[in-house]
């Protein structure tokens, strides 16, 4: 596998000068909307509640991040101008309403959005998230590749990163039920796992996978405790199947569940995190009281992210030492193949 100029650009944006994936996602809405309309008694969040809250995230956050994750509706409006243009910057694409039916979910973009109009506004990479589950009906699963396989073709297209999140979640006759964006309960690993193979598959285009943990977070158990070495050999499965680089997503876990992930997934070859809420959930819980939620992502937000930050640092594969890339890396010369494609059609 090789990567075209652009595509090594937007990576190179998105990690530190050695290959490292530090990001923050801001691109949450439901878990941000649905907590400040809850505060309110009411079906939906002020407008300018979330907004205001995405902009602090940017504002504060961006220190400890090699990479800001963004979302057209809230982050993007009124948090770009605080961005600092040394900071990679990802654009969300996927709505965050989905539909639901008995044979399971089916995600679409969010409208007027698109991979070209992400590369027109400057973005350095296209995020997705995708619902799904290996043992959904067939038409769904259909659906769901199609949908991510039609993405990739325009991030080859407009030369972007296609960076992937794959999510599973209860299908109609589960017993843990739920639409959050959290972690299913009750999860099985197969089902992540399966998950991977499939959208690895060269015709999808992924360039790097967010990944959830394939064991339920609250039974990893960390790097040298207990019973690590049996959930370690499924974490080692998860990155030979993605084949390329790979993040670990923090889905609601808490900073010390997820801390535990992490050692598991470097274990596992993995080039860093794109995490949200294990890094501010904690703060955000004191809304409405913008003083100490600020006060909070300044303290301890900002000294976990250190912490996760140094363990990078110290465990995390490059992505340019991925094998898929060769014994050279992921490197482009002028004379390469790829290079001439993109500049010779542009």
């Amino acid at each position: 596998m090789q990567l075209s100029p652009g595509k090594l650009w937007g990576m190179r944006r998105m990690a530190d000068a050695n290959g490292h994936f530090k990001m923050t996602a801001v691109d949450q809405r439901p878990p941000i909307k649905n907590a400040i309309a809850k505060h309110y008694g009411t079906d939906e969040a002020p407008y300018e509640d979330v907004a205001r809250f995405k902009a602090m995230l940017i504002e504060v956050l961006q220190a400890e991040s090699t990479a800001m994750l963004l979302d057209p509706h809230y982050a993007i409006p009124v948090g770009l101008d605080q961005l600092d243009p040394r900071k990679g910057l990802i654009v969300t694409l996927e709505d965050s309403l989905f539909s639901e039916s008995d044979g399971g979910r089916i995600s679409s973009e969010i409208d007027d959005w698109s991979v070209a109009k992400i590369k027109r506004m400057g973005g350095d990479a296209v995020k997705v998230l995708a619902w799904y589950r290996p043992d959904a009906a067939q038409s769904v699963k259909s659906r769901q590749q199609a949908f991510t396989k039609r993405i990739g073709e325009a991030c080859a297209q407009y030369d972007l990163p296609f960076l992937f999140e794959l999510l599973v979640y209860p299908l109609a006759g589960d017993t843990d039920q739920t639409k959050d964006y959290v972690e299913m309960s009750g999860k099985l690993a197969d089902h992540v796992l399966e998950s991977v193979a499939e959208f690895a598959k060269p015709e999808y285009g992924v360039d790097v996978f967010k990944l959830e943990s394939p064991v339920n977070a609250a039974n990893v158990p960390g790097v040298g405790n207990d019973g690590w070495k049996q959930v370690q050999g499924v974490f080692d499965e998860m990155g030979r199947l993605a084949g390329r680089p790979w993040v670990m997503l923090s889905a609601g876990a808490n900073k010390d569940a997820f801390r535990k992930i992490m050692t598991h997934a470097y274990q596992a070859g993995a080039s860093g995190y794109l995490a949200g809420r294990a890094i501010w959930l904690d703060a955000f819980s004191n809304f409405p009281n913008w003083d100490v939620i600020k006060s909070e992502l300044q303290g301890e937000a900002l000294d976990y992210m250190r912490d996760l930050n140094k363990l990078t640092d110290e465990k995390a594969t490059p992505f340019q030492d991925h094998a898929i890339y060769g014994p050279t890396g992921a490197i482009i010369q002028p004379g390469d193949a790829s290079f001439r494609h993109v500049y010779e059609e542009a």
